[in-house]
């Protein structure tokens, strides 16, 4: 319903939209929208950025929530381990509205980490007004919102586990890090790559509401998708 029928909505792209005929009764204008966008010199910024940017958070973001799963996984204290869970899964559930604005109270020009440059004795640094750093910013940013909540799967498949397999690892006298790399890993291996396929087919989405909420003028050379 909310993925397939929108669809005829793509036809769109080669009508001359009326708002009285509506998009099925619009008139067909070929391909002369694209060539209106293919001859704007910022579409071809806009498009670049969005490619660096989906793969720069493929190949940052990706393997964080594997890295994660698998040092909770390796925590003894049941107690313990399930509070550090909550406490990363706790911000997939805020909007980046939320996120952007904490961001900035961080790192514009009065907020906390250039406060603590002025007290230490340094000059204030403009972070968000710097194009070379704004794509580390949403790199980071997504890691500490979702690597918590996409970790999940990956200690779902961790669970999955027989356990006698790392007891008899432990009497042949496997340490951890064997553990780790002959049993856990193999294990949630059929996740990690069925979950990189999904997020490959997904690279065009660059994150829109992030880089909405965090981007300005100043960084359009880098930041705008």
């Amino acid at each position: 319903i909310f993925c397939y029928i929108p669809m005829y909505g793509v036809t769109l792209a080669f009508k001359e939209y009326d708002y009285a005929k509506g998009i099925l009764h619009s008139p067909w204008v070929g391909l002369r929208n694209f060539e209106f966008i293919l001859m704007e010199p910022e579409f071809w910024q806009a498009f670049r950025n969005t490619i660096i940017i989906s793969f720069g958070k493929l190949i940052t973001g990706f393997p964080a929530p594997i890295i994660l799963a698998i040092l909770l996984n390796e925590l003894r204290e049941g107690r313990y381990k399930k509070s550090l869970q909550t406490i990363y899964t706790f911000p997939h559930f805020l909007s980046w509205v939320i996120v952007a604005g904490i961001i900035k109270n961080l790192f514009s020009s009065d907020g906390a980490i250039n406060n603590a440059l002025v007290a230490l004795g340094f000059q204030k640094y403009s972070f968000l007004a710097d194009a070379r750093l704004f794509r580390p910013l949403l790199y980071i940013s997504e890691i500490w919102k979702e690597s918590g909540w996409s970790s999940i799967i990956y200690l779902a498949a961790i669970s999955g586990i027989d356990p006698e397999l790392y007891e008899a690892a432990y009497i042949d006298g496997a340490n951890r890090w064997q553990r780790i790399r002959y049993i856990t890993w193999p294990g949630i291996k059929p996740t990690a790559v069925l979950l990189f396929v999904l997020a490959v087919g997904n690279c065009m989405n660059a994150g829109f509401d992030q880089i909405f909420n965090l981007y300005n003028p100043l960084v359009y050379e880098t930041g705008d998708i």
